[in-house]
């Protein structure tokens, strides 16, 4: 059975109309991985949740803009570019449903710190900001290529059977605190967290900071796609 992975999707304008968008590289990346995109469009504030379980084997947090931190009682930086509180409420909701469920998770970009929000774990809302000097990691809106140094004995090294490769990242906002049961599994030269995990054997709980189906024709990447999707079927298997 081919397994079915839900995706996040945007909210956004265009030529004057609200309108969901989503990249189409993550349906082609989850495509060529051998399963099936499912897109979902983010809930009203009334609306359930879908009945994800029912819906899907596995679960992409995909990318997006900023989570507003007021959410949780912090206030929002000068350069955020808060989701519409739409996706925001949808998304948390979604990692929340997926985790309890043992569904397995892959979170790029936005997701991975939905991931860590959603375990209780802190964002650094604007790396300048923060002490040192930083990488430029695209903060801009254009999308900057860096290494990233991957933790030895991790899900991200096993799956991607490399301890360094190539990124490319467009960010501006980070994972300070990962959040409950959450490891730390890679970081960019400067320091910044580019991927947590939930470590507990049997688990595919992982969010990367970078694009992987940016770069979904290099194997390291495209690695991560075919390990989500081996997951999920192997969950639905059991499930």
């Amino acid at each position: 059975m081919t397994p079915r992975i839900a995706i996040t999707m945007s909210l956004g304008r265009l030529d004057g109309k609200r309108r969901l968008h989503l990249p189409l590289a993550y349906a082609d990346a989850v495509r060529a991985a051998g399963g099936e995109p499912i897109l979902l469009a983010p809930q009203g504030q009334d609306e359930p949740l879908p009945a994800l379980e029912h819906l899907a084997d596995g679960l992409i947090l995909a990318g997006g803009g900023d989570l507003d931190p007021t959410a949780w009682g912090e206030a929002l930086h000068a350069a955020a570019k808060p989701v519409d509180p739409r996706r925001q409420r949808a998304d948390l909701g979604l990692a929340a449903t997926a985790d309890l469920a043992r569904m397995p998770v892959l979170g790029i970009c936005l997701g991975v710190q939905e991931m860590a929000v959603h375990r209780g774990g802190r964002i650094l809302q604007h790396l300048p900001d923060e002490p040192g000097e930083h990488l430029d990691h695209g903060r801009a809106g254009r999308p900057q290529v860096h290494p990233v140094q991957v933790e030895a004995g991790t899900l991200l090294a096993r799956v991607t059977g490399r301890d360094t490769f190539e990124v490319s990242s467009t960010h501006h906002q980070a994972v300070g605190e990962a959040g409950r049961d959450l490891r730390v599994s890679a970081r960019a030269p400067d320091g910044v967290v580019e991927a947590v995990e939930d470590p507990t054997p049997g688990r595919f709980f992982l969010g990367v900071q970078w694009h992987p189906e940016r770069m979904a024709d290099r194997p390291a990447h495209a690695a991560l796609f075919e390990a989500l999707c081996g997951a999920a079927a192997a969950w639905r298997a059991g499930a």
